[in-house]
């Protein structure tokens, strides 16, 4: 294997440097890809840009990245899943607490991964779009099938009608284009919210009614098509989300609200260290923001919780997601990888470039950078 590489964040706030890596061995029950394609997330912007206001476990430097695809280079003992050779997509998670963060992490050209947060790809299927799966369907299962979130049932294959429906609001984006498959995956009715641009792919992912999530009007139309059905919870995705999710959840009688955003976006910030004008005041909007949306949840009986993506690595959400659901429904085209990738760029060098994409801002598509 020729020598591994990597794009390091070398210090908070900086760029990536692309410099030598050390070639990490698998462990037991981990295997190691040679990565073909990576995709960036807002974890990875929010990270960059703020320091260490996420992640402070993060030491320097450090190797970014959630999002892998490509080829099984080893594998560790214990292993019977995958064999050298085998094309993959796989959650990264060398960026959380207890974890090895370097031979962890996605932007480097060969990155180690738990066997059971991977998943094999049919031969037809592209890394650069698969890429685009693995953090954001992640914590969609999270927010849905999670105990301590909407607790759904699991999606099978051939799933019978609930008669229930769950709210997605945001889902164009890359976690509401998985909740959106997920959920009718396991037989329940979905509304989602998106800009009318992306009515028509919303639809095509499965969900029963689209609502401009621009219309002043969109949480009435949210809770005017529910109708008689039971509504078992809300899907809360972008920037100021949560007010709205819980308005929606009180009003069609839900009693949870899974949170994935922040009611201000952290890369509002100004990228230095040191207290400012502005850290204080984004801070404190988001301090009023959560805490009138807490107060309103517990007025209506709403538990609102922020979701963790990773969390699901630790209880039986991880297995039945990755194991037990994404192989076959990927072989069988039943799960679309979602939404559509956008390549920026060639090798690790334009991981930055990525990044400053992101940052400006990105809808409906996800950005990978092919290796």
């Amino acid at each position: 294997m020729p020598p591994n590489t990597a794009a390091w964040l070398p210090s908070p706030r900086a760029d990536l440097v692309v410099e030598p890596a050390a070639m990490h061995e698998p462990g037991a029950g981990e295997i190691l890809i040679r990565s073909r394609a990576i995709a960036v997330n807002p974890l990875d912007d929010v990270k960059q840009w703020t320091g260490n206001l996420m992640y402070r476990w993060l030491g320097y430097p450090a190797v970014l990245g959630e999002d892998v695809a490509g080829e099984v280079a080893a594998v560790g003992p214990g292993v019977t899943r995958f064999a050298v050779g085998d094309r993959v997509a796989a959650y990264a998670v060398g960026m959380e607490r207890g974890r090895r963060h370097e031979a962890e992490g996605a932007f480097q050209l060969y990155v180690v991964v738990r066997e059971d947060l991977a998943t094999p790809l049919p031969d037809g299927l592209p890394f650069e779009r698969a890429v685009v799966l693995p953090l954001a369907v992640s914590t969609a299962a999270t927010a849905l099938f999670q105990d301590d979130q909407i607790a759904l049932r699991s999606p099978t294959a051939q799933a019978r009608p609930t008669g229930e429906t769950v709210v997605v609001w945001g889902g164009s984006t890359s976690v509401g284009s998985n909740a959106i498959q997920l959920a009718v995956a396991a037989g329940y009715r979905v509304i989602a919210t998106a800009s009318a641009h992306s009515e028509a792919r919303v639809r095509e992912l499965g969900a029963h009614l689209v609502v401009d999530r621009h219309d002043p009007g969109a949480v009435d139309a949210v809770v005017s098509g529910i109708g008689e059905d039971p509504l078992v919870g809300v899907v809360a995705i972008g920037t100021g989300s949560g007010d709205a999710a819980v308005r929606i959840a009180a009003a069609g009688g839900a009693r949870r609200v899974a949170l994935l955003s922040p009611p201000v976006a952290f890369t509002t910030l100004p990228r230095r260290g040191g207290p400012s004008v502005a850290f204080l005041r984004t801070m404190a909007r988001i301090g009023l923001s959560q805490l009138a949306t807490q107060v309103r949840a517990r007025a209506h009986g709403v538990t609102a919780r922020f979701v963790w993506g990773s969390s699901l690595m630790s209880n039986d959400v991880g297995p039945m997601l990755w194991r037990d659901y994404l192989p076959a429904a990927l072989a069988a085209g039943r799960h679309i990888c979602a939404p559509d990738p956008e390549i920026v760029g060639e090798g690790l060098e334009s991981i930055q470039h990525a990044l400053n994409l992101l940052h400006d801002g990105v809808s409906a598509r996800k950005l990978v950078v092919r290796l």
